[in-house]
């Protein structure tokens, strides 16, 4: 590939009036993918004081300006009249309070585009004017409630995490709608006003806490979930130890002590291949083929008709072989050092890795060979190592391995650099009297897709460029891969909108189809390893030779804009999450318990990769360059941990709340109990004052244990009076919502609209849907444009219930298809029932 050394971005013009994580985290994204930022700050600085400002803050001219003062208005509007974008991340309507006007700006320059990022959406009635921080945001919308089955069984409720995943997932969702809606306007001339409220993120990345499948098969019900339904019909007490819970985890999806008193978690349980080398490299596979370890054929047929009792790659398997395997693999582990497992699963292509913490993460090897850390001489706190790129394009990755430092600049300067630009810029969109009018179009109306990806990660990029009016094959093999916890039951979300075809393409036939297929799309996107991509045909001359201008997107697991010693290990979300740390805060690092929420890093990771693509349509569109777009789980965890994943010399004790006793960051962002149950209140330390002015809080200021004295003090009320008094006083507080509540709440039937009228909550019940069960979803709404539509995309269909239409399509005859599905060529589906029984 032979391309320009300009970042796809570059010469785009941004004023960033963002505070806290979200705003100035898109905006960060922009600017590393080339284009020019302007920080705006009030008078006193950012409103987050943080070391991770470093970082979110970086590639950016920053500067100060009082929106309250006539003068420094004038100012923020003579930068906006330079910009393409601007971004504000106030509760709603504060910026037009302050004299920035959205919308007339957009009457006066309909060429413009607007991102707010609200804590919480501006129609939710009930919450808008709330003090939306990271917490709150959670504690409403059920993650501090749902934390996974482990949770439930050790009767932690609520629970606590740090992770600030709710502007994590926003800023995937909100920096690719910008990038969609620069792409539209290079069409039609026209930017948008879009919204991207907080809590909806969340929702969305955290989708699988969501789902409810009436009436599912008993076979996909963990020993966990089957113990709490004992528990609560015999109303037994969940009180299970850390110790004691292990064991009703599946041997293939769990953690181990090793020989260095170290851990290490495997994550193989769906794949029959991982399973299986799993066991061989650990020595005992023979010894339980030899006790009688039984083999189903084929997975996907109902239980009743398999021929064996269980299976490897079967998830979660019984627990008489879950136990014999566990304990296997227990003695097995004792071995090595987690260190040496690290290196025989990675090269064995097992997916499993040691438990390391974050600080570890940061330092270690992989990480900064393959530019998933980059380093950055801030101002205030010199060399600093920071993560790196969360998506990038092969080929043009190299400048943004060496980001510039955040820079204060007067006014004028930061004014020059907009003008500069401006007047140098080459003008490829309409303007004036030649922009469009709006047309409700997606902005990736026409756009074609062949999708060859598994699991969440990947097939969760596709779908969610479907929304915006991008046409998804969903290509599989014809006998399946995973067992169909994964194979199928994630796909009633990731498959969405999508027609499914089954070819198998490593057949000459089958790699004839597929080539037709590759011709007729504009971009193709897979997860997989860069070792595989030749193999595949899907290295970049290969693809070009098939269909000279289609672009490619590659997600996966360690990789980065380098290679590093690590690049060709295979892995899940979960894997990342152990060995970057997620799971030592999560659980404490003695006992490193899984981040509750499936999905944790692999839908936003989905949500990068579709940033990725909007950036290589952007780019070719602009440059005609021909690019691979790239993203991985390892970048993403960065962006997950921005608030700890970075390091320099003189930090802070890696020492943020961790451990299953955990309840808040501290004494006045923490959970409380009132006098009928829990709430969180999230006050920073120059709010003490206040909190101190309010009746029955009197004295806290002067307390000696502040925690303790507002444990003794809340207590004597119910939480509903101390949320409405401390709410009254624009302290952050809320009552922990759950799933099933703000499911109750803000359900309805399927009515092919998205949502996104519907405030902060939003989910749609199927009750035809094509597996046979009445299924709950949210919606895809936290993406709101006011011009460009979003589409409500129809019921996943069944595995290859497309294969005729799509292979009719590109010049096979009924004959031809015939006789391909007859002798396995293509196929019809995977078993008899959509979801097995």
């Amino acid at each position: 590939m032979t391309q320009t050394t300009a970042l796809p971005l570059a010469g785009v013009r941004v004023v960033d009036f963002g505070q806290q994580i979200a705003g100035p985290a898109v905006a960060m994204v922009l600017a590393d993918l080339g284009a020019t930022v302007i920080h705006i700050d009030p008078p006193t600085g950012p409103q987050w004081k943080h070391p991770a400002n470093g970082v979110l803050n970086r590639n950016k001219l920053c500067l100060q300006l009082d929106l309250k003062s006539t003068e420094d208005l004038t100012k923020a509007h003579q930068l906006i009249a330079q910009a393409d974008v601007v971004i504000e991340s106030f509760r709603p309507g504060k910026i037009k309070t302050l004299g920035i006007d959205f919308d007339q700006l957009r009457n006066e320059r309909p060429e413009l585009v607007t991102l707010s990022m609200p804590g919480f959406a501006s129609n939710d009635q009930l919450r808008r004017e709330w003090k939306a921080t990271e917490a709150i945001v959670a504690a409403t919308s059920g993650a501090f409630t749902d934390m996974g089955f482990n949770r439930v069984l050790m009767g932690l409720n609520p629970s606590f995490s740090p992770l600030p995943l709710g502007s994590a997932y926003a800023t995937t969702l909100a920096a690719s709608s910008v990038v969609m809606s620069l792409l539209s306007r290079e069409r039609n001339g026209r930017g948008d006003s879009i919204e991207v409220p907080i809590a909806a993120a969340l929702m969305e990345g955290l989708s699988y806490n969501s789902v409810v499948i009436e009436n599912m098969p008993d076979r996909y019900f963990t020993m966990r979930e089957h113990e709490i339904t004992y528990r609560k019909e015999n109303n037994i007490e969940f009180d299970l130890s850390y110790e004691d819970l292990q064991e009703y985890l599946d041997p293939f999806y769990r953690t181990y002590k090793c020989k260095d008193g170290r851990y290490f978690y495997t994550v193989c349980p769906s794949h029959r291949n991982h399973a299986r080398r799993a066991l061989q490299v650990l020595g005992i596979y023979d010894e339980l083929i030899a006790e009688g370890l039984p083999e189903v054929s084929d997975l996907h047929q109902p239980i009743a008709e398999w021929d064996g009792e269980t299976s490897i790659g079967v998830y979660p398997l019984p627990k008489k072989w879950a136990d014999i395997i566990s304990a296997k693999m227990k003695t097995a582990f004792l071995e090595k050092t987690s260190t040496e497992w690290g290196q025989i699963f990675g090269e064995g292509q097992i997916p499993g890795a040691p438990h390391r913490t974050t600080q570890e993460w940061v330092n270690d090897e992989h990480t900064n060979a393959a530019g998933l850390i980059v380093e950055v001489n801030d101002p205030e706190y010199g060399l600093m190592k920071q993560p790196g790129p969360i998506v990038w394009l092969e080929g043009l990755a190299e400048p943004m391995l060496t980001p510039q430092p955040r820079r204060n600049v007067k006014f004028d300067e930061a004014l020059n650099s907009l003008l500069i630009l401006a007047e140098s810029e080459q003008t490829t969109r309409p303007l004036g009297k030649d922009i469009h009018p709006a047309d409700g179009q997606g902005w990736l109306s026409g756009l074609k897709v062949l999708d060859l990806t598994n699991v969440i990660a990947g097939p969760h990029s596709a779908a969610f460029i479907g929304r915006f009016g991008a046409e998804v094959l969903k290509l599989d093999p014809v006998t399946p891969l995973y067992d169909p916890l994964i194979g199928t039951l994630f796909t009633f979300q990731t498959n969405m909108g999508k027609r499914s075809a089954l070819v198998d393409i490593t057949t000459d036939e089958g790699r004839e189809a597929f080539n037709r297929l590759v011709r007729s799309v504009d971009l193709v996107v897979i997860n997989a390893p860069e070792r595989q991509m030749k193999p595949l045909g899907l290295d970049h001359d290969s693809l070009q030779a098939i269909n000279p201008g289609v672009l490619f997107c590659r997600l996966d697991c360690l990789g980065g804009p380098r290679r590093g010693p690590k690049t060709d290990f295979i892995g899940y979300d979960d894997i990342i999450q152990a060995n970057s740390g997620i799971m030592s805060r999560f659980g404490g690092p003695d006992t490193p318990e899984e981040h509750a929420h499936l999905g944790t890093l692999d839908v936003n990771c989905g949500f990068a990769g579709g940033l990725g693509m909007a950036v290589a349509l952007y780019h070719k569109l602009k440059t005609g360059e021909i690019t691979r777009a790239r993203t991985s789980l390892s970048a993403i965890t960065n962006l997950a941990q921005v608030k700890f994943a970075f390091d320099y010399e003189g930090r802070a004790p890696f020492d943020e709340a961790s451990g299953r006793q955990a309840l808040g960051n501290d004494a006045l962002s923490h959970f409380y109990q009132a006098n009928d149950g829990w709430f969180y209140l999230d006050a920073q330390p120059e709010e003490l004052v206040v909190l101190d002015r309010l009746e029955g809080l009197r004295g806290v200021a002067d307390a000696e244990d502040i925690a303790a004295f507002l444990r003794e003090v809340f207590s004597k009320a119910p939480a509903a009076y101390w949320i409405d008094l401390l709410h009254e006083a624009d302290i952050a507080a809320a009552q922990p919502l759950g799933i099933e509540q703000l499911r109750e709440d803000y359900s309805r039937l399927a009515d092919g609209t998205v949502g996104l009228d519907r405030g902060s909550y939003a989910f749609s019940v199927y009750e035809d849907h094509p597996s046979g069960h009445r299924v709950t979803l949210i919606d895809h709404y936290s993406i709101r444009p006011t011009e460009a539509s979003v589409k409500a995309l129809r019921s996943t269909e069944a595995f290859g219930a497309s294969t005729r239409e799509v292979l009719a399509e590109v010049g096979y005859s009924k004959a031809d298809v015939d006789s391909m599905i007859e002798r396995g060529i293509a196929g019809l589906g995977w078993g008899r029932e959509f979801l097995p029984s």
